[in-house]
């Protein structure tokens, strides 16, 4: 865990039909669900891949149910129309009635069929599909641990790097092109480094003495805040998007980590040992007072995470009975609740549609990337333990 070691895009633009087009289906849509509130979809599709991949992001969200009955709410068809292309259709009714006709591009058909099935998430729950994204996570193979990208299906997965040592925290910057990580690789001291996705190089851009971690991008990829130890004790900074310009936000005795940024860029959240065990703080992203949050939930709170759509959640990673878990937070109801059960699971990270977490579970015999449906509480994991272990995602789109 990030705050343990202190202590020791391409997206093709579509529109949807106009929402009239859609006002029956909505109404048809609260009618039509299985007993856990879940959507019915029927799959349709001439090509047995497409049909698969589709079925499998669908079963994979939480919101819905994939099904051959004829009294599901909508009807999905998507049919290949070219090599990196497919046209999508939605319907509903009896009789059938067509909704929306779309042809979606990707850079190849896999992504294709990902972003029509995004587009059916924004025409069908009103919220942001996240099936076309992608992750960069730690990867452990062979005992060796390197930074690795992948699609959300683990369908496609590469390495990043090749430093062949201590790897933690990567984070994407905003436009997929760059992320930020720390690596012992070069000084065996933790360094921040940001990494070309395209080419390939890095470039150190926190290599002060002490440790340096936590690099996270502000929501426009204009700053990066990060934790830094060069003053003495673990304090939060900000510098510009090339890690130049650094400004201190915190001054105090004891160890702040874990930075996140609120959706509009103005303020951070981070854990800070000052009551004596970690805890949540919000700071102005310019500096100023700091204020604890009242998670009122466990003495022990860690690597916050800020809702990309509401900001008034806030995930983190909680102690409880001896265990760690996903927790929420409510700035709303100034209260939280627990999330996640059984194994630990910690390193909570958002997805686009504010309603689904990607977190870190970890149980005697691996260490694996899950998904969590917040709203169902529903948990699937993203890969076989034959991969190895994962830990530590990040997710853009």
């Amino acid at each position: 865990m990030r705050f343990i070691a202190l202590f020791i895009l391409t997206f093709f633009s579509l529109s949807l039909a106009p929402q009239a087009a859609f006002s029956e289906t909505i109404q048809l849509q609260d009618l039509v669900r299985d007993g856990e509130g879940q959507l019915a979809l029927v799959i349709n599709s001439s090509d047995a891949s497409i049909s698969t991949l589709a079925r499998r992001a669908f079963n994979l969200h939480g919101g819905y149910v994939v099904t051959s009955g004829e009294n599901a709410a909508f009807v999905i068809k998507i049919e290949p129309a070219g090599a990196s292309s497919v046209l999508l259709t939605v319907g509903s009714g009896q009789p059938y009635t067509e909704q929306l006709r779309r042809t979606v591009s990707g850079t190849d058909l896999q992504n294709a069929v990902l972003r029509s099935c995004d587009l059916v998430v924004e025409a069908t729950l009103q919220t942001k599909g996240f099936f076309a994204g992608r992750l960069a996570f730690v990867g452990k193979q062979r005992g060796i641990s390197e930074i690795y990208t992948s699609d959300l299906l683990f369908s496609r997965v590469r390495p990043l790097t090749r430093d062949r040592s201590l790897v933690t925290g990567p984070k994407w910057a905003p436009d997929g092109r760059h992320l930020v990580y720390t690596t012992y690789f070069k000084s065996g001291f933790p360094d921040i480094y940001m990494l070309d996705i395209n080419t390939g190089r890095k470039t150190p851009i926190a290599t002060f003495k002490g440790l340096n971690t936590g690099a996270v991008f502000s929501p426009d990829g204009r700053q990066i805040a990060m934790a830094l130890s060069g003053t003495g004790n673990s304090e939060i900074h900000v510098t510009d998007s090339r890690g130049k310009n650094a400004r201190r936000l915190t001054t105090n005795k004891s160890l702040e980590a874990s930075p996140s940024w609120s959706p509009d860029g103005r303020r951070l959240v981070y854990t800070s040992d000052a009551p004596g065990k970690p805890q949540l703080y919000e700071i102005s992203s310019t500096g100023g007072p700091a204020r604890r949050l009242p998670t009122n939930i466990s003495n022990y709170c860690s690597e916050p995470v800020w809702n990309p759509v509401d900001e008034n959640l806030i995930a983190f990673t909680a102690v409880v009975s001896g265990g760690f878990q996903i927790a929420l937070y409510d700035a709303k109801a100034r209260s939280s609740k627990i999330l996640t059960k059984g194994p630990s699971s910690l390193e909570p990270a958002w997805l686009r549609d504010g309603r689904h977490l990607v977190f870190t579970q970890r149980n005697s015999a691996s260490t694996r990337l899950m998904l969590l449906d917040t709203l169902t509480g529903k948990v699937s994991p993203l890969h076989k333990p034959a991969f190895g272990d994962a830990s530590s995602a990040s997710y853009v789109y």
